[in-house]
């Protein structure tokens, strides 16, 4: 629990993830955590099969994007701890989406106004894509040393790369 602490401050710019070592159990923990939380959220949204396919696409992405920062970078070895980071806060971001989701069931059921309701909606989605582009921004600063512009521009990019890829291979 006080490493999961440890990650979870990293969400708030607290703490500096990468002097934190995860263990593999607490790594593959986490990477479950991911994968069916996602597949809640996606099925809620849309059909629960395509949402599966989704967050699998979006698991891989994850996973193919970090490896391949890290080869470019020549620091393989810090696999486990960035992954590890990423994803604990993305877990943390994608906990309070479904809160949001939750949110909209109950407004739906008290039939709040549909303007309001959406409204609502896109303010708190905003919200969240921008604090975890802030967070795995933050991540990338802490464990490469780039100027604040190359973490949020390599953030930007993973976020496209981890959600835009998939949605789009999704439409087609």
């Amino acid at each position: 629990m006080n490493l999961l602490l440890k990650y979870l401050s990293s969400c708030w710019f607290i703490n500096n993830p990468a002097e934190l070592t995860p263990p593999m159990s607490f790594m593959w923990k986490n990477v479950t955590f991911y994968l069916i939380s996602g597949m809640i959220v996606e099925g809620l949204i849309s059909d629960p099969a395509d949402g599966t396919i989704e967050v699998l696409g979006r698991f891989i992405m994850a996973f193919t994007s970090v490896g391949a920062l890290l080869l470019y970078e020549r620091k393989w070895h810090l696999f486990n701890q960035l992954y590890t980071s990423i994803f604990v806060c993305e877990n943390f971001i994608m906990t309070l989406a479904v809160g949001g989701e939750m949110l909209e069931l109950w407004m739906s059921f008290n039939k709040v106004e549909n303007e309001l309701r959406e409204g609502i909606n896109i303010a708190v989605a905003t919200f969240l894509v921008l604090w975890y582009t802030a967070i795995v921004s933050y991540i990338l600063r802490r464990f490469f040393s780039y100027p604040t512009s190359v973490s949020i521009i390599f953030a930007i990019s993973y976020f496209v790369l981890t959600y835009g890829v998939p949605m789009l291979l999704m439409d087609i």
